[in-house]
């Protein structure tokens, strides 16, 4: 008997049945318009793209209007330039793309090509499209192969990509649809609001967004923000100190929560961590570690202690060439460039006796929540988001409609197998491999670790089976080793399958072949190898299905559902027949972890044997139970971050827009001429009390505020002794003698290069303090849950205490501003004179130095400009004191001493 629920959606079908209803009179319409685009020239497709963008661009057509012609146009375009023809149901998921939701298509349905769709639609706005994969080989891939259907239709495309020179970046963003990873556009972002001018910027704006594989970009990713960081005082000696005392202690010394993945010392532990230092020299006598000054220590210890019992080798990090990369726990994939921060990094380099990298202070930074909200729209596609629909419509305000297959699935999902221990789960893994390989059926195994991997590929060599190994060790055969993994009797082992970006075919992947062959043998005739290669295939595919299809079979169940339907999605494609199983064993750790005593019992009381595995639906849902409770924990997790982010967001906001309009703006005078008003307000405010008498005033204290921060020496305490002076009179003299000043500066450098130096000072002042604006934050962030235990809200107190630093900030950048200006002057033609000479001279005296005696050069953070070695500077020259500068024309040379140009040197507009 049905339930009220089942019945309810038998009559009205569910709410994503009815969404799916509701495009198909706009699919019905596209499919119209096949006949009238098909007809049209090569020259006739790019002349309607001419023509929708005038529609939208110059007559302000929406583009709903013009979403089924221009489809019909993509549709038609792609058909010529990749031979490949959009389903119906690429269309749906088109159009859901174009609605800004997320498209949730099966594996092998044809996301990437769906994406063109809307991605041409929203192109013809002129606001520039970008496409966010979830690394640079499928950003490079997917630009190359799409950009032929984007050729086609008249459009250009870019990729953006690490390490890019610059004007080729720009270049790329200009493009109507841009390709790049979540990393660099959120970096581009960060870095595009420290440069010193709108020309030197990379992005042009946030109009539209589709998110490939958004379920790992905007869920699993979110968990850590972006940070752009400079090196700060170096500490190696320190970490490796540290480092050698930690296996000293005992498991008695330390608590290890591995579900919160945290490990604190015990009581036990500090005072036996104590006793270390103390013995090694690094706690002085008669300090404890409870005393603030030994906070650094403290820290060191903590982190030390992290890097031995929470980060093992080979798992979340491996060690190639020296150097300590962290390995994405969702695609196995290293991540070069990436650091931990708050000097994590730095104990696992110790613990590994790798170079130790110095510590690094935030320069910018940005979470992928509040990026990615940047956006007028956003959208998303991936194999796996039902899972996590709350969260994409809570954070994100992203809807998720699941989009039928092409043919109906046929894998056949089998249920989990669960063992005692893990020797026994893989004599079982190793035994179901054999009988699958003995007829022939593609195997893909799932494991979560490099370490599981191989542990499985000895035992797999052992049995004599001939496998593959695709882990972070081998990502550079990865597209390969995916398409081979089809082929008939292929045995492949994987760490994940998360964004892999190549189809896994049965009887494997024709192109492959065929670039492999034309690479071997150049002289061979591309027509003649593909036609011989498509009849082989056909005869081997013909055979894999006769043998089942692709058998995946995961060795382990992961924290996320999501991860194991990505690995589950990897058979079945496009109706082809497939099977999938998953193997567990109670000392796995989401098993250990999540309770594992209560099925430990039930397992005891059956009186399984040796080697035995219960598979029951109960099973299951036990299991998956538990991977709900960590995404809900992780959820948890990432909510906070976001939380405490917000607050800090709207004030990169107010920053990030303030540096935009400083760089609009062609006369700043204004803003230079505020900012100096209101310090002379406070100066006035805080000397003469506001309704105080004048025998109350503190008119020395103004006098001596006034030359500090305006460079003026004027006569306040005999105005302050005139009759009938009060606090508005005071405040007008000072004002109009701070403003006589600066005109007079003006006159000296010309109004041109007077709004130049204001520009520059500004921006530079911006800078420095959003910088130590951030460390400070992040003090606070770290110190703030303490204030749980006085019963006060950390997140309330954050916000009030962030946003007192924050009025505290803009007040020290007023002040800063109109120091520096009123500190500066031009210097006369003899001072230039001379200063030349000395630096001409002291360049000569450089060149005739032997070369190892040269001082190295030292670059304080990215993008900043070379610091020169110390002896080649002129002498005063003081880089924070503008006044010790001169004035240097543009192309005259930098009166620090470093030989380039000014404008290339300190003169830029950084």
């Amino acid at each position: 008997m049905l339930g009220i629920g089942a019945l309810a959606r038998k009559v009205f079908g569910t709410p994503n049945d009815r969404k799916v209803k509701s495009v198909q009179p706009l699919v019905a319409k596209i499919n119209a318009l096949e006949p009238e685009f098909a007809a049209l020239s090569d020259e006739g497709i790019i002349a309607k793209t001419r023509a929708f963008q005038k529609r939208v661009q110059e007559q302000g057509e929406d583009l709903d209007d013009l979403l089924p012609e221009a489809f019909a146009n993509c549709r038609e375009a792609a058909r010529r330039a990749l031979g490949l023809r959009a389903f119906d149901v690429q269309l749906m998921g088109g159009i859901f793309l174009h609605q800004g939701n997320i498209a949730e298509m099966r594996t092998g349905e044809g996301k990437t090509l769906m994406a063109t769709l809307p991605a041409y639609l929203n192109a013809l706005a002129g606001k520039g499209v970008h496409v966010v994969t979830v690394n640079d080989y499928l950003a490079k891939r997917d630009a190359e192969w799409m950009g032929k259907v984007y050729g086609h239709l008249g459009l250009t495309t870019g990729v953006v990509y690490p390490y890019q020179e610059e004007q080729e970046k720009r270049g790329a963003y200009r493009a109507d649809i841009t390709y790049a990873t979540n990393n660099e556009l959120g970096f581009d972002y960060l870095r595009d609001n420290m440069k010193g001018s709108i020309e030197e910027m990379a992005q042009r704006g946030h109009f539209f967004a589709i998110v490939d594989e958004v379920d790992s970009i905007l869920i699993d990713e979110a968990r850590t923000p972006l940070i752009i960081s400079g090196p700060s005082q170096d500490r190696s000696e320190l970490y490796q100190k540290v480092d050698v005392l930690i296996p000293h202690l005992t498991e008695a010394h330390y608590k290890l929560d591995e579900k919160a993945r945290n490990v604190t010392l015990t009581e036990e532990g500090n005072e036996a961590i104590e006793t270390l230092l103390s013995q090694a020299g690094l706690l002085p006598e008669g300090q404890s570690l409870y005393d603030p000054e030994s906070s650094t220590l403290v820290h060191h210890a903590t982190q030390a202690l992290k890097a031995h019992k929470l980060f093992t080798k080979d798992q979340q990090y491996i060690v190639r060439d020296g150097e300590v990369m962290l390995i994405d726990e969702f695609t196995g994939r290293m991540m070069r460039g990436r650091r931990l921060s708050d000097g994590l990094h730095q104990a696992i380099e110790a613990k590994e006796h790798v170079a130790i990298q110095p510590e690094n202070v935030t320069l910018a930074s940005v979470t992928f929540q509040n990026y990615f909200r940047l956006y007028a729209k956003l959208s998303g596609m991936t194999g796996t988001a039902l899972t996590e629909a709350d969260e994409f419509m809570e954070i994100y305000k992203l809807g998720v409609v699941e989009v039928p297959t092409n043919r109906p699935v046929q894998r056949k999902d089998e249920h989990d197998a669960v063992y005692r221990t893990a020797r026994e789960k893989n004599e079982g893994i190793v035994k179901m491999i054999q009988e699958a390989h003995a007829k022939g059926q593609p195997i893909l195994v799932g494991t979560t670790s490099i370490d599981k991997s191989e542990s499985l590929s000895a035992l797999l060599t052992a049995a004599g089976i001939p496998h593959n190994v695709l882990n972070a060790r081998q990502h550079e055969q990865e597209a390969k080793i995916v398409a081979d993994a089809g082929r008939l009797g292929a045995v492949t082992i994987a760490t994940n399958m998360a964004g892999r970006g190549t189809d896994i075919q049965l009887g494997g992947n024709v192109e492959m072949k065929v670039l492999e062959e034309i690479a071997a043998n150049p002289e061979a005739h591309p027509d003649e190898v593909r036609t011989r290669i498509e009849a082989e295939h056909a005869d081997e595919k013909a055979k894999v299905i006769a043998a089942g299809g692709l058998f995946v079979l995961a060795t382990e169940r992961h924290e996320s559902r999501r991860i194991d339907n990505q690995l589950r999605g990897r058979s079945g494609r496009q109706g082809d027949p497939g099977r999938s199983s998953f193997f567990l064993s109670l000392e796995d750790d989401l098993m250990r972890i999540f309770g594992s005593e209560r099925l430990d019992k039930v397992l005891s009381s059956l009186g399984m044997k040796e080697g035995e595995a219960i598979v029951h639906p109960w099973v299951n849902k036990s299991l998956e139970r538990a991977q709900a409770k960590v995404e809900g924990r992780n959820f948890d997790i990432r909510k906070q971050l976001l939380k405490f982010d917000d607050v800090m967001n709207d004030q990169r906001k107010a920053i990030f827009g303030q540096r935009m309009e400083i760089m609009e703006a062609e006369d700043l005078d204004e803003i230079a001429r505020d900012m100096r008003h209101s310090v002379i307000d406070d100066l006035v405010d805080a000397y003469l009390p506001p309704k105080s008498y004048a025998d109350h005033w503190n008119a020395q204290g103004l006098r001596l505020g006034i030359a500090e921060k305006l460079n003026l020496d004027l006569p306040v305490v005999d105005w302050a002794a005139e009759e009938g002076v009060d606090q508005d009179v005071m405040r007008k003299r000072i004002t109009e003698a701070s403003d006589a000043q600066m005109a007079q500066k003006e006159d000296a450098f010309g109004p041109e290069t007077m709004r130049n130096i204001e520009k520059q000072l500004l921006l530079q002042t911006i800078d420095g303090k959003w910088r130590d604006h951030l460390l400070r934050l992040e003090h606070l962030r770290s110190v703030v849950g303490f204030r749980g235990y006085a019963q006060r809200d950390p997140l309330n107190e954050y916000k009030t205490e962030a946003f007192q630093l924050f009025e505290h900030m803009l007040d020290g950048l007023r002040q800063d501003v109109t120091q520096r200006l009123s500190m500066i002057r031009p210097i006369t033609r003899e001072e230039q004179a001379a200063m030349m000479a000395q630096i001409e001279a002291q360049q000569a005296a450089a060149q005739q130095q032997p070369e190892e005696e040269s001082p190295p050069v030292i670059v304080s953070a990215p993008d900043a400009p070379v610091s020169a070695p110390q002896a080649e500077r002129l002498a005063g020259f003081d880089e924070s004191d503008l006044t010790t500068w001169g004035n240097p024309s543009r192309n005259d040379l930098c009166p620090c001493g470093s030989g380039e140009k000014f404008k290339h040197c300190h003169g830029r507009l950084a």
